[in-house]
């Protein structure tokens, strides 16, 4: 396959991650708070031992594939799990809205609340062997600034289809007041899943090329203990600043994604397809805005500088969502909040690649298996916080499902826009404090390893 159809399929990845996340984060915890009936205490504490569970199972799960897989001489490191986990994972993605119709959650709570836990661990951990494989493979395939730049952008353009994929498909296949057809959604998107799951495999394929730099790297050294790569990673002042801005981002992306389907419920009072043309505003201000973002990315070459800047933009787009009063208003608002957010993702792989290259370069060996797992934990541990800010604002604002008020509406106006754009101000400060690495050391940690062949 051509080397663009190979940045194509590998960009379906992006497209499958954004599609799962995007329809996890958007009707999950409204599913059983509002359908189910489950409180949203346990709804919330449901999701943060979630979270928690996230911090574990990433960065092992990346340090044990990052020891090979089965048929490994073959296939490489990375590419039997990446299959497998999306396999599995979709299929883990139908539990989550099985829990029995018998089950009354407001009598009798804790069989639904431990369905719920139980379920949405077993999805993420079979997600986490998928996804922390394939971003790892990223940094090694796509080795120059303009392959990564390009893979990036193509990427970029595919996952946004996913992220409005996830958003716009849903709610075409379920009803609100309809417990039953959430399962017939989470069939399609199953389903949906699984066909992609056929286009990425030939960008996720390891070359002859990457299987022996890993089968060199493991007869010349053993690898270091987890708790030893570990405190190695943890000591980088550029990875621990990349990570929290991606805390920061994604716990903004997860307020807002997750409060569009409260929005057009509870204050445009509007039937569930009425979120579908607000999330296709979104995803037009994204794809107009890559090819902006790309130019700019070429002339100025400085991945993390820019990632500043979209998080700045990202904020400044958030706050108007706050007050506006219909659909109308909303669509083009979200279509702004795309601009930021296309650029955010333009940047986002290429300057987590000029990371780990710092890391690689430090290490002289390449362990990206339990960086991407910490990456993936701060990512991921968004969703904690999505769910302590959602139980925090519907206790203050007294949100009944049943009876909204208009104190609760404008709590629900409040983790749609000013909230996020916290998140991101908060992220953007603090990235711009700590990072340290320039254009300068990211062109002398490319030459150091084309020279250690790592």
């Amino acid at each position: 396959m051509a080397k663009k159809g190979i940045m194509v399929s590998y960009g379906m990845g992006k497209f499958i991650a954004e599609f799962l996340t995007g329809a996890f984060g958007s009707i999950v915890f409204m599913f059983y708070e509002t359908e189910v009936g489950l409180s949203g205490a346990y709804a919330a504490l449901a999701t943060i031992i979630y979270s928690v569970w996230n911090a574990v199972n990433d960065p092992i799960i990346g340090y044990i594939t990052n020891k090979g897989a089965p048929f490994s001489k073959r296939l490489g490191r990375r590419f039997p799990w990446i299959i497998l986990g999306l396999v599995l994972s979709s299929v883990a993605f139908i539990l989550i809205f099985s829990v029995p119709t018998s089950w009354d959650a407001k009598s009798k709570p804790l069989p639904v609340f431990f369905w719920m836990v139980l379920t949405i661990c077993l999805y993420d951990g079979l997600y986490s062997l998928w996804e922390v494989n394939y971003q790892s493979i990223y940094p090694d395939k796509f080795r120059s600034q303009k392959e990564r730049t390009t893979t990036a952008a193509v990427g970029t353009g595919i996952g946004v289809l996913g992220i409005a994929s996830g958003f716009i498909i849903p709610p075409l296949f379920f009803s609100y007041g309809d417990r039953a057809s959430y399962a017939l959604c989470a069939l399609v998107i199953a389903l949906i899943a699984g066909l992609a799951t056929l286009l990425v495999s030939f960008g996720v394929f390891e070359t002859k090329e990457m299987i022996n730099r890993f089968t060199l790297q493991q007869h010349h050294e053993q690898a270091p203990s987890f708790f030893s790569q570990m405190r190695r990673a943890l000591k980088s002042r550029n990875l621990l600043a990349f990570v929290l801005l991606l805390f920061f981002y994604q716990s903004g992306c997860m307020l807002m994604t997750a409060s569009i389907n409260y929005v057009v419920k509870y204050v445009l009072a509007a039937k569930s397809s009425q979120a579908t043309p607000i999330f296709a505003g979104m995803l037009g201000g994204t794809l107009i805005s890559i090819l902006l973002w790309t130019r700019v990315a070429k002339k100025l070459k400085n991945n993390q500088r820019m990632l500043i800047l979209c998080s700045f933009v990202l904020a400044f787009f958030a706050v108007p969502l706050t007050f506006l009063a219909n659909a109308t208003s909303y669509m083009v608002a979200m279509g702004l909040w795309g601009l930021g957010f296309g650029g955010f993702w333009t940047f986002m792989s290429p300057a987590m690649a000029d990371v780990i290259d710092s890391l690689v370069v430090e290490q002289k060996r390449r362990d990206d298996g339990v960086v991407l797992g910490i990456r993936a934990f701060f990512m991921r541990f968004s969703y904690a916080s999505q769910a302590i800010v959602f139980f925090a604002v519907h206790k203050l604002t007294g949100f009944d499902p049943i009876a909204i008020s208009d104190q609760a509406i404008w709590g629900i106006r409040l983790h749609m826009g000013v909230i996020p754009a916290l998140f991101f101000v908060a992220g953007g400060i603090l990235f711009l404090k700590m990072n340290r690495l320039g254009p300068a050391q990211v062109e002398e940690n490319r030459l150091l390893l084309s020279q250690l062949d790592i």
